[in-house]
């Protein structure tokens, strides 16, 4: 596969990981483009947070079901099922990362990949 053709897959493979973020009411989803980022291997991170360890997997499970409507594929790996407060669900070309609001700040992700570009979306 052409490196044009899997930068458009992945582009949209975040897009429709924000729609899942957005079905279950996800706060403050920020979209880091990591392409330009030196010694990355994933295309896109996403990530937002929720109040409750509830919803954060809610909006896990939300995320895998979108994903696998548009593209018929199960998430590569995940950790943090149990525990509700920080979710991860690796899909190889763009990570996913679901906190309780506190871990987020706890961790600041943003922050520790500030040169990559910063896309953020409403929840719906």
């Amino acid at each position: 596969m052409s490196k044009k053709k899997n930068e458009e897959l992945s582009r949209r493979l975040a897009e429709v990981i924000v729609l899942g973020m957005q079905e279950k009411k996800a706060s403050d989803i920020v979209k880091l483009d990591m392409r330009d980022i030196n010694a990355t291997l994933s295309d896109y991170f996403v990530i937002c947070h929720a109040d409750s360890a509830v919803q954060v997997n809610a909006i896990a499970k939300s995320v895998e079901e979108e994903v696998y409507k548009a593209f018929g594929e199960d998430v590569w790996h995940k950790e943090g099922h149990g525990n509700g407060e920080w979710i991860l669900l690796d899909y190889v070309d763009v990570v996913v990362h679901i906190f309780k609001g506190e871990k987020r700040s706890h961790y600041r992700i943003e922050d520790l990949w500030g040169d990559a570009k910063q896309e953020s979306y409403q929840s719906a």
